[in-house]
This record gives C-alpha cells, sequence and structure tokens, in this order.
C-alpha cells in the first residue's frame, strides 16, 4: 500500500513541517524496532520510553518520515509536528487503512469487571446467528479466521486499525471489542466509531495510571460521548446516572434491582450454572447459562440487551447464549474427579474479589479457600482492602505472589497483610502466607475437605508470571491440576 504523507496527515492538526510532502509512505511504526523501508515513524512520548530518543533508529531501519511532539534536531526526512503524537497515530493509522471500523460494525465494552465475560457472550451469540465476528480483548485477539495472542485489553490504535482492515478482508461484519480506561485516555480507539457502547461496572481500579477515581471515570465516559449511537448501561451501578446524563443518543439500560429495559427475575444460582427469568416490555423467557454467578447475569443481560438492539429476535439470542460453556480463567472449573471445588478466576480488584468470593459460597455451603496476591506496580491501595476481604469472606485465606513485576513480593504481601492486622479481631488463624503461588496453591488444594471450594483468583487465564526482571511460564489452572493429582484426596 502506497500513499503520500500529505494525503495520510491531511487531518492532523499540524504545528509545523519540513521536507518533501509528497513522499510515499509504504506502512507506519510507532516502534522504531518495526520500521521497514518507506514507513512514517510515530514518536510517541511513552511511560517505560521515549520514542523520540530512537528517531535515529528509526531512519537506519528505513524510516521515510516522521512524526513528532517535541522539538527535534537534525533529522534529515520530513518531518511533521503535533501537538498530541498519539492522536496523531490514531488519525494517520485509521488513514493508511482506509478507515476499516466504517465498514464494520463495532461494539465496544468498558467497565471495571465483567468486560471479557461480556464481550466473549456477544461474540458467541452473533457468531452462532451465523455471522463473521472478530473479537478484541484480555485473553485474546480473533482477527477473522486466526486468533493472535493479547498483549493487552485494547492495542494500541495502529494495530487495532490493522486487525480491522484484516477482518474485512476475511469477510468478518461484526467486531466485539474491550475498551479499557487506558485506551479511552490515551486513544486508541480515537478513530472508531462504535455502533454499540456497552457499560458493566465501575469500582475501584487502575488508580496507579489516572491518579484518582474521577479521572478513571472521566476516561469510561469518553467511549459514550463518542457519538451518539445506542449505550447499553447497568442502571444498578451507582454512577449508572452520571453515565446516562453524559449520553447524547440512545439509552438502553439492564439489571436486576431497578427497572430496566432487559431485567432477571427468579435468578437460580448452583455450582453448575444460573437460570434465571429474562423479562422485557413484551417478552419473559427463561435463560439457562452454562456459567455460575450473579454477575454473570448481569454480563448476560448485557450481552442479550446488545444483539437484541441490533435487531435480533430473543429466541434465537436465547439459543446462542445457552450454547457458550464458559470463558478461560473466569470463574472457571479445574476438574480432576476430585470431591471438592477448584475455580480460577481473573478477579483483581476489591469488587471483583468480593463478588466471585460471594459466588463460590452461593455454590457450596462448606468452607470456601481463597488464593490471591496482588500486582505490582499497580494501585497500592487496593491491597489492604483486599487482605481484609479474604479473611472476612472466605473461610480460609493464603496470601501470595501475583505478577510482581519490578516489586519484591514480600513488601507487596506485607502491605495486603496490613488490612488483616488493621481488622478489629485476631484473625491469625484465617490466613497463611506462602510467597511461591505455585506452593501456596498446593498448600489450599491439600487443605481443601469433601464439599469445599478452592477459588484461586488474580491471574485467570494468564500463563505467565511477571518478576520484572524475567516472566516465566505459569498457569494456575495447570498448577491446580498438578495439585489435584498429587494430593491424597
Amino acid at each position: 500500500m502506497l500513499i503520500k504523507l500529505q494525503e495520510l496527515i491531511a487531518e492532523l492538526e499540524i504545528n509545523n513541517t519540513s521536507g518533501d510532502l509528497t513522499t510515499k509512505i509504504t506502512g507506519i511504526a510507532y516502534d522504531s524496532r518495526e520500521v521497514e523501508k518507506g514507513f512514517l515513524f510515530v514518536a510517541i512520548s511513552g511511560f517505560e520510553t521515549d520514542g523520540h530518543k530512537y528517531i535515529a533508529d528509526a531512519i537506519a531501519n528505513g524510516a521515510q518520515a516522521v512524526i513528532v511532539e517535541k522539538e527535534v534536531e537534525d533529522v534529515d526526512i520530513p518531518m511533521i509536528k503535533v501537538n498530541d503524537s498519539r492522536a496523531a497515530l490514531a488519525k494517520v493509522s485509521a488513514k493508511f487503512y482506509d478507515y476499516p471500523a466504517e465498514e464494520l460494525t463495532v461494539v465496544g465494552v468498558t467497565g471495571t469487571n465483567g468486560k471479557t465475560t461480556t464481550t466473549y457472550l456477544i461474540e458467541g451469540v452473533l457468531n452462532n446467528l451465523g455471522l463473521e465476528t472478530g473479537l478484541v480483548g484480555t485473553i485474546k485477539n480473533k482477527v477473522g479466521h486466526k486468533e493472535e495472542s493479547s498483549s493487552r485489553t485494547t492495542p494500541e490504535s495502529l494495530d487495532l486499525q490493522r486487525m480491522f482492515a484484516e477482518m474485512l478482508e476475511d469477510g468478518v461484519t461484526h467486531v466485539v471489542m474491550e475498551a479499557s480506561s487506558h485506551a479511552l485516555a490515551l486513544d486508541r480507539v480515537l478513530e472508531i466509531d462504535f455502533d454499540r457502547k456497552v457499560f458493566t461496572n465501575l469500582s475501584r481500579d487502575h488508580l496507579d495510571f489516572h491518579e484518582n477515581f474521577e479521572q478513571y471515570l472521566a476516561a469510561k465516559l469518553k467511549l459514550f460521548k463518542s457519538n451518539d449511537k445506542p449505550s447499553i448501561i447497568n442502571i444498578d451501578d451507582s454512577r449508572a446516572d452520571k453515565i446516562c446524563s453524559e449520553i447524547e443518543g440512545e439509552v438502553i439500560s439492564y439489571g436486576i434491582e431497578g427497572e430496566s429495559d432487559f431485567s432477571a427475575d427468579n435468578i437460580a444460582v448452583t455450582a453448575q450454572g444460573v437460570k434465571y427469568d429474562l423479562l422485557t416490555a413484551d417478552d419473559r423467557l427463561e435463560i439457562k447459562l452454562n456459567l455460575t454467578g450473579q454477575f454473570n447475569v448481569y454480563n448476560s443481560l448485557a450481552a442479550i440487551a446488545t444483539v437484541a438492539s441490533l435487531d435480533f429476535s430473543l429466541a434465537d439470542i436465547k439459543a446462542g447464549i445457552e450454547k457458550i460453556s464458559g470463558v478461560p480463567g473466569r470463574f472457571e472449573l479445574v476438574q480432576e474427579g476430585q470431591d471438592y471445588g477448584v475455580i480460577v478466576d481473573y478477579a483483581h480488584t476489591p469488587d471483583g474479589m468480593e463478588n466471585v468470593l460471594k459466588t463460590a459460597h452461593e455454590c457450596s455451603d462448606r468452607d470456601v479457600i481463597v488464593v490471591f496476591g496482588c500486582g505490582g506496580d499497580r494501585d497500592r491501595k487496593k491491597r489492604s482492602m483486599m487482605g481484609q476481604l479474604g479473611v472476612n469472606e472466605a473461610d480460609f485465606a493464603v496470601v501470595t505472589s501475583d505478577n510482581p513485576r519490578s516489586e519484591n513480593p514480600v513488601d507487596i504481601i506485607a502491605e495486603i497483610e496490613t488490612g488483616i492486622k488493621d481488622l478489629e479481631r485476631d484473625a491469625s488463624e484465617e490466613y497463611i502466607v506462602i510467597e511461591d503461588r505455585g506452593a501456596a496453591i498446593e498448600a489450599a488444594v491439600n487443605r481443601a475437605l469433601s464439599g469445599d471450594v478452592v477459588l484461586i483468583i488474580g491471574k485467570g487465564h494468564e500463563t505467565y508470571q511477571d518478576f520484572g526482571d524475567r516472566v516465566i511460564d505459569f498457569d494456575d489452572r495447570e498448577q491446580a491440576r498438578n495439585a489435584i493429582k498429587n494430593s491424597s484426596w
């Protein structure tokens, strides 16, 4: 693909330019290592490194032009200076790939918890309806007929536009994607005209990045202010009124507690799944999910409301959603024939932790043993909160390491313990600390008796553990399977 530089940058707010703008561009990169001959290099001021430091490397690799947001000297290729390189990257990427999102029906899902499950449910239902679908999110990216591993919840704008273009070539018509608060704040989804926008819920998360809850909420709101297309809103969330007040287009509500367009009645939760009566203005329909927990009632209501808003019948939606067996690492059962439950879940926020602990208790009247830690280089204030939840909401807790990244795991665990030690009672007999996550999982499994539930949370589908200077293979599900096989149950 070839496009003149002057055409590519036509929609940018430019401070100044230098060099020949008729230069033909063959590709775009924001990582100098990905630059090839004829590419436009976009220098982004990142959080870990600054792309402006690598302009010389990009030129050496064949860059024909560069976009910058800082003063740069001694550059002998065409240079375009803008105020915001990230926004510029989104705009030139969409232009380069000829705005593929405009040819797709794109559903964006945002919220603290439930994004991944909700996107899986929407995509699964649409797929069952015979549509060619794409999926973008935390676990994987489904790009046409191939799957790509996912390194972040929402890819960078250039990668998103490439995926959309490939999806179009593969015949995809509908794309369902997670829209993280980071992506919204950093303009990764700037040039995507979402056809449907879904809000799941909002609770404490990512405050290491957003600094405070107001900024976190503001980032989420950007999705709903992007256009006047219909928004599907969890009306039971405490921030629903605020979000609805900012929406110009149609609001389609769902919930359990308040009045809503799509609601659930007669909810029955078991270890095998959940069933409920779906209520709309015109219908009452029994839904039987192969996922359990009240939080999945919310996730399924969001999915049903979204697909229904795309003019598909409730009967067809019911048929599709009831076929979905589960989502990797989301309240995922690990079964090796044992007479106690072992469940792996991605919950890594206080709200998510409380939800899955509540569901674990709903699945069994025996003890719930929770294994958890907290990620390094992330919001430190939630650590003590999760420590208290671990001993208050479970019958026994095993505090361990998660992804410590650049922090010392012992220091993270100590901060988790501060919450436990601040309780008004002595909880020292209600938990143990085992830094090694594999050993912690083994200890929890060995402690379980018939009918108990071992809940391993924090990493879910992840197949690695990040220690900052190294990343090792580690899968909670595989660790649990091995522990069960080696136990004496």
